[in-house]
């Protein structure tokens, strides 16, 4: 099986090795463990390769290198319209060449994919779409777009469509998925932890504006001015890193809340096993895999309603729910911090829910769709 992979994500070059982000790239190459040859369609760029990159496994790989679009100025706009007719022919010429198509939405590249499988009914198709399916959920025209296409059978045939949570009143092509971090092997019994005493706070992802890293940072703020013995441990990299520094040190709580940059798979476990609660108040998420990764190791997850969040938490019995403002959040938080068996039992609940989907149990349903 030949099998085609369109993106956005930006990959990085190392010899013969292709990387990119890490957490999509571990995901598809189980995908890619049971096809005999891949070709990606998807930007290139020469950024320093970090801890966040991984490469690819397999041995015959085709790399279709197309320009990055964004849309963010007239610049950006005129650049990104000139390279439209050779991403869509580079899409379509890959796409004769394949037996099984896969889009990876939402995003530019993953609409112009959207467009050009139409041309394909015959071709058995999948698409992962990362973002928030909520129909109720306010999203750029761009995303608006590709979740019609994708959900109309008229024009996207032979596709299964993988979205985050259960919505009503959906197509016959739109089915319910998940993803996963870490394996059976890598199952532990929870720690149990002591609510009593110092409590470590952490945070994993981005530090961009969609993650909210400097609500969470006033959040914990807030908790230490009450007079909580508090840490908190920010995981990631991002264009709010030196804003969230500046804050930090103005306010004068570095010696409890420390920016700590990207890190290994083995760093972040260990984090995760130490602390009480994560802490990711997003503006938006499909699948938030920090939340998973945390309830995995018995950390508290402490997130907005956005998304299939509130299912993942199964609306409070498995992590605290907030509203985006810090006087709530700190409220609602608060009125858990006095509750430590309650606190022990959610952090056993959250555990038992998110051990039930390694990544073992994902390979079996990928298998699935690559033989449908």
């Amino acid at each position: 099986m030949t099998f085609l992979i369109i993106t956005h994500v930006k990959h990085k070059f190392k010899g013969q090795s292709i990387l990119g982000y890490a957490p999509y790239v571990r995901e598809m190459n189980i995908w890619m463990k049971y096809v005999d040859e891949v070709i990606i369609v998807a930007p290139k760029t020469s950024e320093n390769i970090s801890a966040i990159d991984l490469n690819y496994e397999h041995d015959n790989i085709k790399f279709v290198e197309i320009p990055a679009i964004q849309f963010t100025s007239l610049k950006h706009i005129f650049l990104s319209l000139l390279n439209l007719p050779l991403i869509l022919w580079s899409i379509f010429k890959s796409s004769k060449k394949a037996n099984h198509l896969h889009l990876r939405c939402p995003g530019n590249i993953g609409l112009l994919g959207c467009l050009v499988q139409i041309l394909f009914p015959k071709t058995p198709k999948t698409a992962k779409y990362a973002g928030n399916w909520d129909p109720k959920s306010n999203q750029p025209l761009s995303y608006r777009l590709q979740k019609r296409i994708l959900s109309n059978t008229f024009l996207t045939k032979n596709m299964q469509v993988l979205v985050y949570g259960k919505w009503p009143n959906q197509t016959k092509n739109i089915k319910p998925f998940f993803t996963a971090s870490f394996t059976e092997d890598e199952k532990e019994i929870v720690k149990c932890r002591n609510y009593t005493s110092k409590l470590k706070f952490i945070f994993l992802g981005s530090l961009v504006s969609g993650k909210r890293p400097l609500l969470a940072v006033k959040i914990v703020e807030a908790l230490i001015n009450k007079g909580f013995n508090v840490s908190f441990d920010l995981y990631g990299a991002g264009i709010l890193k030196e804003e969230l520094q500046e804050y930090i040190d103005a306010n004068n709580i570095s010696q409890q809340v420390k920016l700590l940059g990207n890190q290994q798979k083995d760093v972040i476990k260990t984090a995760l096993n130490e602390a009480h609660f994560l802490i990711l108040p997003s503006k938006s998420e499909g699948w938030p895999k920090a939340l998973a990764e945390a309830m995995f190791f018995g950390t508290i997850p402490i997130s907005t309603s956005i998304s299939c969040v509130p299912f993942m938490l199964n609306y409070g019995k498995r992590g605290i729910l907030i509203n985006p403002d810090v006087a709530s959040a700190v409220e609602k938080i608060d009125s858990f911090l006095n509750k430590p068996e309650e606190l022990q039992e959610m952090s056993k609940l959250a555990s038992k829910w998110s051990q039930s989907y390694t990544l073992n149990t994902f390979e079996t349903e990928i298998v699935k769709l690559l033989q449908a």
